[in-house]
């Protein structure tokens, strides 16, 4: 009986990231279905995570709360792709956006068109948190919300730098939080969460 030996090869995997245009062609030729619950991050085309109810429930009520409340000033975009890039197209929850009088049917928002996101997170925290928020930085949105549902807390980010922001104040129920760029919101964060 003869024995080979084998060799260890290794073999490197090497990915192609897809191009915003390429996922909006993907879209259009059907490859991605309208509802097909995905975003594109760093190029790749990533499942989001199943809306529960709890979830649900705060983005309706913080979509109603911030339209009364901005009226004029800002767009209330829900769970709509904002072009950060080449290669990230994130869908974040909610976003307020400098009006424009087309309603952005041309081209998604830009980040230049950004006053805030907003992530509501009931399983996503971690991702939002590591994915995410540090795209949004390293776009130059000047703030992010990150609603805990499971900890009714929200985190207000601030001061992009790079791939990070630099501050953080953290609100819970008996606190308002007002936005740093759009400061006609102002919010109780108890409402927030329904109480």
């Amino acid at each position: 009986m003869k024995y080979h030996k084998m060799c260890a090869m290794t073999v490197e995997i090497i990915r192609r990231p897809f191009s915003v245009d390429e996922y909006q062609r993907m879209r259009e030729t059907g490859i991605l279905a309208e509802d097909d619950r995905v975003e594109l991050i760093d190029g790749e085309v990533r499942i989001m995570s199943p809306v529960g109810p709890l979830h649900a429930a705060v983005v309706k009520r913080l979509n109603a709360l911030l339209t009364k409340t901005v009226a004029d000033h800002a767009l209330i975009s829900v769970q709509d792709p904002i072009r950060l890039d080449t290669f990230n197209e994130p869908q974040p929850d909610l976003a307020a956006l400098r009006p424009r009088p087309d309603y952005y049917a041309q081209q998604h928002p830009a980040p230049q068109d950004v006053f805030f996101v907003i992530e509501v997170a009931d399983t996503s925290r971690e991702y939002d948190r590591r994915e995410k928020l540090p795209r949004y930085a390293a776009a130059g949105i000047p703030e992010a919300w990150l609603i805990d549902v499971a900890q009714e807390t929200v985190e207000q980010h601030l001061d992009p730098q790079n791939d990070q922001y630099t501050r953080r104040l953290t609100f819970v129920p008996g606190d308002r939080i007002t936005s740093a760029t759009l400061p006609i919101v102002t919010l109780d964060v108890a409402v927030i969460f329904g109480r």
